[in-house]
């Protein structure tokens, strides 16, 4: 038997977990940030200690794909000495912080995030798939990004605490703001939210220091390919990046100082406001336009164990010919999108389940399609 053995997990750089091409490894880097040496650094482990893919997350993490056991503990070794990962799997395990992706140095969700950061001992064990997300600029751009706690600004110009699933959050008092995260994570486990999984699965009502009494300010745009305040926006296929064509981006564009993950399947290049070399559309995007922005479809079959049909392929065919949001899904557990999109497609048994405004694994639409039925029904044939 294997040491790394097949699991339904979020996986860490400590818990890989073994998929049908290898073991993934999960790096959180401190504020979904990487300087220039972390990321040439990162392809380059990438490249030596796995099959060169990368993903990007809905968390704003990255996933180094095909690593295999007897390189896994070099690859470690190689993210402690570029500093992408914490030396104590406790802590490791407990930063699954998502940031607001516009922060600068000095405001509020950098300060705050710098300071859970540092008090991440003092958390307790939660379930793998919690997290905390960190909103305080001008208005939350992070409302549909997946985390259980969040510090966002209010309409009222202040920062509340809100517990996932609840429309209303409690005003903070100033640089209270992770004595508060650690205190709703703590009374998540006592009242019974382990069972739960995830903050807006548990019925509990909140404590009376929580009470959710003020609303959030109405969310701003997200990133999308192009210039950026801070740079510039390119879109990953699917999330997916080749460790040789990142490394090729940045040995073209030399002012590029770092990149910035999103959750949105974006990374922002700092430092670069126009590029120099046009990259390959199959590799980045760098039109907003680009119907694939609007597709969201997990690696599939054979490269995951839990999937049984092909996804990506068949979501690039059809991407154009879809209206509104497209999902397709290698198995009913939807771990590219948690939410309902417009169109979702969902494997079973080796074929395709449609659906419409659904989740992954919703009672479908049809049932038990091929390939070739999907394409015909969207006229992409």
């Amino acid at each position: 038997m294997s040491a790394f053995e097949v699991k339904s997990w979020c996986p860490d750089a400590w818990r890989p977990m073994m998929a049908g091409d290898g073991m993934l490894v999960r790096v959180r880097p401190p504020l979904a940030r990487l300087t220039r040496v972390q990321v040439l650094g990162l392809c380059e482990a990438a490249t030596a200690y796995g099959n060169g893919q990368i993903d990007a997350t809905t968390r704003a993490n990255l996933q180094i794909r095909g690593v295999r056991e007897d390189s896994w503990r070099p690859l470690i070794d190689t993210l402690l000495d570029l500093g992408l990962i914490d030396p104590d799997p406790t802590r490791e395990a407990r930063a699954n912080i998502l940031v607001a992706p516009d922060w600068r140095a000095g405001d509020d969700t950098h300060r705050i995030a710098a300071a859970l950061r540092a008090r991440l001992s003092e958390l307790p064990d939660l379930p793998g798939k919690v997290g905390f997300a960190i909103d305080a600029g001008a208005a939350p751009t992070l409302k549909d990004a997946p985390a259980d706690f969040r510090v966002e600004r209010a309409a009222s110009g202040h920062l509340i605490l809100r517990a996932d699933g609840r429309d209303l959050g409690t005003r903070l008092a100033p640089r209270t703001e992770v004595d508060h995260f650690i205190a709703l994570a703590r009374w998540f486990v006592e009242s019974g939210g382990t069972a739960s999984g995830r903050m807006a699965r548990h019925a509990a009502a909140l404590p009376y220091w929580a009470a959710a009494t003020e609303a959030s300010a109405g969310s701003i745009d997200r990133a999308q390919p192009g210039r950026h305040l801070l740079g510039t926006a390119l879109g990953l296929p699917f999330g997916r990046v080749a460790a040789s064509a990142l490394r090729r981006l940045l040995e073209a564009e030399r002012a590029i100082e770092a990149v910035r993950l999103t959750p949105w399947h974006i990374v922002i290049c700092e430092g670069v406001t126009l590029l120099t070399v046009q990259p390959d559309p199959a590799d980045f995007i760098t039109a907003p336009s680009a119907p694939i922005l609007l597709v969201d479809a997990c690696v599939g079959a054979p490269s995951c164990l839990q999937a049984t049909v092909e996804t990506r392929d068949l979501a690039h065919r059809l991407a154009p010919h879809v209206t509104g949001r497209l999902h397709v899904s290698g198995c009913a557990k939807g771990c590219a999108r948690a939410r309902a999109a417009d169109v979702t497609l969902t494997g079973r048994d080796g074929r395709y389940d449609l659906a419409f405004d659904a989740r992954a694994g919703a009672p479908p639409f049809r049932a038990g399609l091929d390939a070739a039925q999907i394409l015909a029904h969207f006229g992409a044939a």
